[in-house]
């Protein structure tokens, strides 16, 4: 199953650990001690996400489309 949401990724002084979010899924959120493994464990919970809404018949968000800016 492939995604195409927006992960934001940053770094909690206060749990010591990389956070992973996923903006367009309430509650979908992953934590690591590196940045590779908050993505990793992100995508497992995504999925299981997906899979939850689907057995509930909720629906399912479509990711939004975010516009490309470029800085000089």
């Amino acid at each position: 199953m492939k995604f195409r949401y927006e992960i934001i990724l940053y770094w909690s002084e206060e749990d010591q650990a990389f956070i992973a979010e996923v903006p367009d899924l309430p509650g979908c959120i992953a934590d690591g001690e590196t940045y590779q493994e908050a993505l990793q464990y992100v995508e497992v919970i995504m999925k299981e996400w997906v899979e939850i809404a689907q057995r509930l018949k909720r629906p399912i968000p479509e990711p939004k489309q975010r516009p490309v800016t470029a800085y000089n």
